[in-house]
């Protein structure tokens, strides 16, 4: 008789959970087996410790930031109490897009949008699963921009994984007065080139030249070549619209 009213009593519960929705108990089988409905129509078991507290949320709850969601489908955000690999890719593209204090430190980023299909996560991952991949002892990232230079969106048309070192390549540091790779050399009027070779803090000097615009073709034709032999090395590992976008790609005196 007790569980019987209590039953009746709870049925029809309503909650503002911590999002600000209305939840409602749609059915009471005890307080370890709840069914809650959400404002959309959206119904999820539950508990009614979890209702009581305001903790039950949709997965159409935009907790990234206030734009991402988790969805609903095949895809789960963790396993075994730990995050998926999957859903930390997903999550670090929306600290990249919204997050002003990593905006401040890293200034790229700045006006980057995620596409309306990846705001759900459930969308990405399916991306994810279709275009990730590994190659032994090397880390892989997610890119916007090698494929559509200046690219400011992630989205499935513009993004690909590419090897970390591949990436650096493309890194195009805050820029000063002179062209990327070119510097005015101390105690007299001429220009210094130097370009990257692919490798963590090692630089190739390309030598001293009279004018700006002599030492930026310098520095043009030494990147491109790099960019190609890199392209070159990986060919069999990477996508090969990764591939052809690396030889296609020219560097300007605007980067």
């Amino acid at each position: 008789m007790w569980h019987e009213n209590l039953t009746s009593v709870r049925i029809g519960e309503e909650k503002i959970n911590k999002w600000g929705e209305i939840v409602k108990i749609v059915k009471y089988d005890d307080a370890n087996n709840i069914i809650v409905q959400f404002e959309n129509g959206h119904q999820t078991k539950s508990n009614y410790n979890m209702f009581s507290k305001g903790n039950v949320g949709s997965p159409y709850n935009k907790t990234i930031f206030g734009v991402g969601y988790l969805g609903e489908g095949d895809f789960l955000a963790s396993f075994d109490k730990k995050l998926s690999p999957t859903y930390i890719v997903w999550r670090n593209m929306f600290v990249r897009c919204y997050d002003k204090k990593y905006q401040n430190k890293n200034k790229t980023y700045k006006n980057c949008t995620v596409c309306d299909e990846w705001h759900n996560f459930q969308m990405f991952a399916k991306w994810y699963d279709d275009n990730y991949y590994k190659i032994s002892g090397e880390l892989i990232d997610l890119d916007k921009d090698i494929l559509s230079k200046g690219n400011k969106i992630y989205s499935p048309e513009t993004c690909c994984f590419v090897p970390h070192i591949i990436n650096t390549l493309f890194v195009v540091n805050n820029r000063t007065k002179y062209p990327t790779g070119v510097t005015l050399r101390k105690g007299c009027i001429k220009y210094t080139a130097r370009c990257g070779n692919g490798h963590a803090g090692k630089r190739i000097s390309l030598g001293t030249f009279s004018t700006l615009e002599e030492a930026f073709s310098a520095y043009k034709k030494c990147k491109e070549e790099i960019v190609k032999i890199f392209a070159d090395k990986y060919k069999d590992k990477i996508p090969q619209k990764l591939y052809d976008a690396m030889y296609k790609y020219e560097v300007e005196i605007t980067d």
